[in-house]
């Protein structure tokens, strides 16, 4: 589809290396192109959104600086990144966190998988979503990716 042709701009607040590192080379597998740059922390994270126009953000939770439940926040409070997809990206897997971040506005909430092949699995899922055509809000029930 011509959907294909252009890569996709993918933006990471991530302040673990590891965790990025793997999120990368599952990203390199992936038969989507994709261009991706990495926030190390919520400061970071808000100079990244204007400087680079993401076409989705994962963010972490759990960070230094801002943590990624008080950037969902700023982030859905400002107009001007409501076409912006943020898919929660984290190693949490309770209720209230995701309770919380489907309410303040996240359109996925991904647990971070063990392996790279369910990673893979995920991110194949999160890009086949045309977000350009419809910011996809799913209902409760599958704003969860699980890994399993």
């Amino acid at each position: 589809s011509v959907y294909n042709q252009y890569p996709t701009n993918v933006l990471i607040a991530e302040d673990d290396d590891e965790d990025y590192l793997i999120f990368s080379l599952a990203i390199e597998e992936l038969s989507f192109k994709v261009v991706l740059s990495r926030a190390e922390n919520g400061d970071i994270l808000f100079k990244l959104l204007d400087e680079n126009n993401p076409d989705i953000v994962f963010l972490d939770l759990l960070m230094p600086c801002k943590d990624g439940r008080q950037c969902l926040k700023e982030i859905r409070a400002n107009r001007k990144y409501d076409s912006i997809p943020i898919i929660v990206y984290s190693s949490l897997a309770d209720l209230q966190n995701i309770e919380f971040c489907y309410r303040e506005g996240s359109n996925m909430y991904a647990i971070k998988p063990h392996t790279l092949t369910e990673l893979k699995t995920i991110l194949e899922k999160i890009f086949t979503i045309d977000w350009k055509k419809v910011l996809y809000f799913p209902p409760r029930s599958m704003f969860v990716l699980n890994p399993q």
